[in-house]
């Protein structure tokens, strides 16, 4: 069995995360978002979709993203023209 990083969870179901050359142990996927997703830098919710990227700031959603960059993320959609 394995402990969840997070929860402490002794869990025969966890499972590992490999990323950025680090391996993350959880029981459950709540667990893992809530120590890997990216926090949105305006409303501070995890972004757990594709999420907006902006001048390396990360925003959940394009609303986001123009309400704190401005003219800087103007263009910003959550949808590419069709």
């Amino acid at each position: 069995m394995a402990m969840c990083e997070v929860c402490g969870n002794d869990y025969d179901l966890a499972f590992e995360v490999h990323t950025q050359g680090a391996v993350h142990v959880f029981d459950s996927f709540e667990c893992a978002i809530s120590k890997l997703a990216p926090i949105c830098e305006h409303c501070k919710c995890r972004v757990i979709g594709h999420g907006v990227e902006v001048d390396r700031h990360w925003y959940c959603c394009a609303h986001c993203a123009r309400s704190a960059q401005g003219a800087a993320a103007r263009e910003i959609r959550d949808r590419a023209p069709a």
